[in-house]
């Protein structure tokens, strides 16, 4: 279903489009930023309810969104100091975060109106949405040709297919932002949701959190989530990477074959008994505890989003990874096709 979703500030009109299967989940997208705006998936006893923050209108995701369900690019996460070299030609971004680049810089992919085509075959529906990244936008280099295929499953699946083309090298790490409460939809903590990462290594960050360089163990750390535990168990720990996050705010090095979609991540909230699975084809997988969510921004259904209300698992490659050489390359040269797929699947105990 396609309906007007109001107009933006330099008189863009936004479309909204809902996707609903067989068995009643509904996926809501709008074409600004590509925003998941809605996740209504059903509980242990066949409630249906919004398991994401985010807005009811198109003022507030201009206006308060922080990166609420949004595609992240050119690249997600951080860039060191904001410039990074290709080719012996240094490039320079606009410094949104602490003095480093953060998620694309000033305007990224989660602040353009992308062109929508919504599709259905006998087994799946979706939207295909498509943006092309001028050369030079917010620094990076290269016309940047993106698709961004949303696709819902009759097993409760939301699959997003990331693809892209430059005319010149560049650099690209492409996500999705959403923020998830399986619980209420971000009117209570997450700290009693149970987490699982198949993840034996992660990178530890500096005080401006950017990755140091190392690849660390999380053997005897609070960044242990190989076995499931409550978000909340060790998050309040003196440890120096949490303090420097304010929490969980890490990539984590998945333990999976290269470029193969595997599960690598499982979420439990006990009461509602609804259980997320990710699946990706990315190498890593940045971990947030909504440390920076501090009850000034209210959202749909009237709901205040409180500290640690919302959580964040974004599949990814690993952050200021342009400037880290032994990490896996986000470059992208002319004549190659970047392609990425990451799974949301839902389910409920039994």
């Amino acid at each position: 279903m396609k309906t007007p979703f109001g107009t933006t500030k330099d008189g863009k009109k936004i479309t909204h489009y809902k996707l609903t299967n067989q068995s009643g989940m509904s996926v809501d997208i709008i074409n600004y930023g590509g925003i998941i705006s809605s996740m209504e998936v059903p509980d242990k006893n066949g409630v249906f309810g919004d398991v994401v923050l985010g807005h009811d209108n198109i003022k507030d995701y201009e206006e308060k969104s922080d990166y609420f369900g949004c595609i992240v690019g050119r690249f997600g996460n951080r860039i060191a100091h904001g410039k990074f070299s290709l080719d012996s030609t240094e490039y320079k971004l606009f410094l949104n975060n602490n003095g480093h680049t953060l998620h694309g810089g000033q305007k990224g992919f989660d602040k353009q109106v992308w062109e929508a085509k919504s599709f259905e075959n006998e087994d799946t529906l979706g939207v295909k949405l498509s943006y092309t990244s001028i050369d030079g936008e917010e620094g990076y280099p290269g016309n940047l040709k993106c698709e961004v295929t949303y696709t819902l499953t009759k097993d409760n699946a939301l699959q997003i297919d990331y693809m892209a083309v430059t005319d010149k090298t560049t650099v690209i790490n492409l996500t999705n932002h959403t923020y998830f409460n399986l619980k209420d939809g971000g009117n209570s903590s997450i700290l009693d949701h149970q987490l699982q990462i198949d993840a034996s290594h992660y990178t530890p960050v500096d005080e401006g959190l950017i990755p140091t360089g190392e690849i660390i163990p999380v053997a005897e750390t609070p960044f242990d989530f190989r076995q499931p535990k409550p978000i909340g168990k060790n998050i309040a720990v003196d440890h120096v990477q949490l303090n420097y996050g304010l929490g969980y705010d890490h990539n984590y090095v998945l333990d999976k074959t290269d470029n193969a979609l595997e599960p690598i991540s499982k979420v439990i909230e006990p009461e509602s008994g609804r259980i997320l699975e990710v699946l990706t084809t990315e190498p890593g997988i940045q971990f947030y505890s909504g440390n920076f969510l501090k009850g000034n921004i209210t959202g749909k259904h009237g709901i205040t989003y409180q500290h640690r209300t919302g959580f964040c698992l974004e599949t990814q490659h690993f952050p200021d990874s342009p400037n880290q050489p032994h990490f896996p390359s986000t470059v992208l040269k002319p004549g190659e096709t970047y392609q990425s797929t990451t799974i949301y699947r839902f389910k409920v105990q039994d």
